[in-house]
């Protein structure tokens, strides 16, 4: 069976920083999240999975081809990488850009046009195809250069915060397309908005420091924050204020009651101010208790 597998996966650089620390997974086919705060190593291990570093200690293979020098060749192309930062060609058209790629990654002229109308299409980039890729929006150069990931149809495909710079129609389209590509392939998405992974995956890694604080299924994440999150509602603003200062709070929105205020933690925070009751939780607040726990 198709799979991506790391044991003690491990990467330093020459200045001493530990960038990914002891890392293990297994990835099958389908979404496989990586959640975590800018810093925690998330694009590091990514570039170590498209083969752009060298672990300094641990191995990784794709579908039981290790990760070496010798087997580079063969494990690019398998895979598709959409970066963070991602320099497209700004005197190209669109098309010409996405037809130049196309080339570079051996894929046949025939099967290139129609993958690149294809997802021109998916991606509401049809009608802006002619233009050059200087003149796009942020949210359109990330949507070229996903296509731009898509192009050799990879067996393992690594997105590095895929939806930034999106409108929330977008985000939704991108991810739908994730899901449809991700049926019998598997896809590494990396972000830190906790909506897009809750939106598309069953499982995830969530990184910090170089090291997995958590990884397996979004059902035990969540289970393992059930029981403490926290509904308070109140109608003084300085209540609210006393409260935020002494407690983890996961969101706050205003209603017709006054303050409704959702907290993480162990125990509800007590008052006699504020009326307090156990919530159907979602991965955002599960995140946030696993955080605040380490912390």
């Amino acid at each position: 069976m198709m799979g991506v597998t790391a044991k003690n996966l491990t990467v330093r650089f020459k200045n001493g920083t530990t960038a990914v620390d002891h890392v293990n997974f297994q990835m099958d086919h389908g979404i496989y999240g990586l959640l975590g705060e800018n810093g925690a190593g998330k694009t590091t291990l990514m570039r170590v999975l498209t083969t752009i570093l060298e672990p300094t200690q641990g191995t990784v293979s794709l579908d039981g081809i290790e990760y070496c020098e010798k087997n580079y060749g063969k494990i690019r192309k398998r895979i598709g990488y959409l970066p963070q930062e991602l320099n497209l060609y700004p005197d190209l058209t669109v098309r010409e850009c996405l037809e130049y790629l196309g080339e570079l990654s051996g894929v046949p002229a025939g099967e290139c046009r129609e993958r690149i109308d294809s997802y021109l299409e998916k991606t509401s980039l049809t009608e802006h195809q002619k233009k050059k890729n200087r003149q796009l929006s942020g949210g359109m150069k990330r949507r070229v250069g996903l296509i731009q990931a898509l192009l050799n149809d990879p067996e393992f495909l690594i997105v590095d915060e895929p939806t930034t710079g999106l409108d929330p129609e977008e985000r939704i389209r991108i991810r739908n397309l994730l899901v449809d590509f991700s049926r019998d392939r598997i896809v590494l998405f990396s972000t830190h908005v906790v909506e897009d992974l809750a939106a598309t995956c069953s499982q995830l890694a969530v990184m910090r420091k170089g090291r997995f604080l958590y990884e397996g299924s979004v059902i035990r994440l969540l289970n393992q924050a059930r029981g403490h999150v926290w509904l308070c509602e109140t109608d003084s603003e300085e209540t609210a204020r006393e409260l935020e200062q002494r407690f983890r709070v996961a969101s706050r929105q205003y209603t017709e009651r006054g303050m409704s205020m959702k907290f993480v933690g162990d125990e509800p925070p007590e008052s006699g101010k504020i009326r307090c009751r156990p919530v159907e939780i979602t991965l955002e607040d599960a995140y946030l208790y696993l955080m605040n726990r380490e912390e």
